[in-house]
């Protein structure tokens, strides 16, 4: 009798420890969608209101479609079209420089991993810990080496250093390490492919998810890049959007009481801004969230 009480306790007990653990992690589920939805959507609701009615009306009221196509209208009116330019140069400098990356970070990778080749090891201690050092610290002495050979203020004063990517090597490297069974490489070389033949042929083919990842995470950062653009671009014409946003800001007379006048940007112009300005990596991420998961399972596998 006294065994199946216990039995019974024990039960009860464990029942109540996995309700208590599930309601914390409910809890804390719950805080983090109210702290990061609630903002968010207040942001997108705000893109269909008018000034007046942002400060005065109920904050997550929704506005009208006339005054999300002012907004609109203004938005794209900025300048005589700049946020168009904005836009345009930020796809140019992030898609011209994940290409960059992809060419050279998968390749990198796989020889790391893959081949045999002198100093392999202290080339790979180097990637590491050139990917711990802040890219805002590299920023200067890149100025410097690209105003020697009078890039600045090119596009390629942005693409170039966006192209320098150690985190997708280090990245290909630990899937390539991991997941690609070496007894299939060197079935491929013994059916006499050569050894760019089984990195095209074999390896790049299984490498699909990973290739999905670098090319996800090298693009969002170059998307968001900020410091290195408004260092290296003078000029207003050739700004990415997130360097275009403090323009944008400058111009918003609730940030700026000086910029009153015919340029001046309202609140919900703004809001609407910073929603274009994401919508991008959010229609990648959308597209691509199938090769994300599979890549970043990737390496759990051992040969």
């Amino acid at each position: 009798m006294s065994t199946v009480a216990n039995r019974t306790g024990t039960s009860l007990r464990a029942s109540l420890t996995g309700w208590s653990v599930r309601g914390i992690l409910g809890v804390v589920l719950l805080v983090s969608v109210l702290f990061f939805g609630v903002p968010l959507l207040w942001l997108v609701l705000a893109t269909t209101k008018s000034g007046h009615a942002l400060s005065v009306n109920n904050p997550f009221s929704i506005g009208t479609v006339h005054d999300f196509a002012f907004n609109w209208s203004q938005l794209f009116d900025f300048q005589d079209g700049a946020v168009g330019t904005w836009i345009k140069n930020s796809a140019i400098y992030s898609v011209g420089a994940l290409v960059i990356t992809l060419v050279i970070s998968i390749p990198a990778g796989y020889a790391l991993a893959l081949t045999e080749f002198r100093f392999r090891r202290a080339l790979l201690v180097v990637t590491l810990v050139v990917m711990l050092i802040p890219n805002t610290a590299l920023v200067l002495p890149i100025f410097l080496e690209l105003n020697v050979v009078h890039l600045i203020g090119s596009p390629l004063s942005v693409i170039l250093p966006m192209s320098f990517y150690p985190f997708g090597v280090y990245l290909t490297y630990i899937y390539f390490s991991t997941s690609i069974p070496r007894d299939l490489l060197a079935a491929a070389r013994m059916d006499g492919c050569s050894e760019f033949q089984v990195f095209t042929r074999v390896a790049m083919p299984l490498a699909t998810p990973v290739i999905a990842l670098v090319g996800f995470f090298n693009f969002v950062q170059n998307w968001n890049n900020f410091f290195l653009p408004f260092v290296m671009l003078p000029s207003s014409k050739g700004y990415p959007i997130q360097v275009g946003l403090t323009a944008l800001l400058a111009s918003t007379p609730s940030f700026n009481p000086s910029s009153a006048g015919a340029q001046s940007i309202q609140l919900p112009t703004l809001a609407l801004a910073t929603m274009v300005s994401v919508l991008p990596v959010l229609l990648v991420f959308l597209f691509s969230q199938r090769f994300l998961i599979r890549g970043m399972t990737a390496g759990g596998i051992k040969e």
